[in-house]
């Protein structure tokens, strides 16, 4: 019988960078993938609405973790794509493991000519005794479930 994938223990490698450290996050969202519709009316019927497919859309790949150093490999990617107003994007390629407990992946997605769209820093709070996150938002073209 195959194990039950957990959504707790989950792993995120972005091509380029090398540090297993660098990709670690609390929580990755986004996932999701949807056809959009045309509705046409047709003259006379009132029973129904024609819903025609017009295209696949993806959602932003939402990105959770403790703020890290600057100079890693994501930090930086995603620093370079700011600084030049996204006039000079380097785009990569993002996979999403689902792990079981001897760390093989049970479940995969990939996605392609993903590049930074957001970055943002959760507010600050003196009264509570949290990490400092920060979300990191891509956009990426094709999202393919691999296993």
């Amino acid at each position: 019988m195959e194990r039950q994938p957990v959504a707790f223990y989950f792993k995120v490698v972005v091509s380029g960078t090398k540090s297993d450290e660098d990709c670690s996050f609390q929580e990755v969202s986004g996932i999701r993938s949807e056809i959009d519709v045309e509705e046409v009316h047709e003259g006379g019927e009132n029973g129904f609405v024609h819903a025609l497919p017009k295209g696949m859309t993806h959602s932003n790949l939402i990105l959770k973790r403790c703020i890290t150093a600057k100079d890693g490999g994501l930090a930086a990617w995603c620093s370079a794509t700011f600084k030049n107003d996204g006039l000079k994007i380097t785009t990569k390629s993002v996979d999403v493991h689902l792990m079981d407990e001897n760390k093989n992946p049970l479940r995969s997605w990939n996605f392609t000519n993903v590049y930074p769209v957001k970055w943002e820093v959760d507010s600050f709070n003196s009264t509570k005794n949290e990490l400092a996150i920060e979300v990191i938002e891509l956009r990426y073209n094709t999202c393919e479930r691999t296993k």
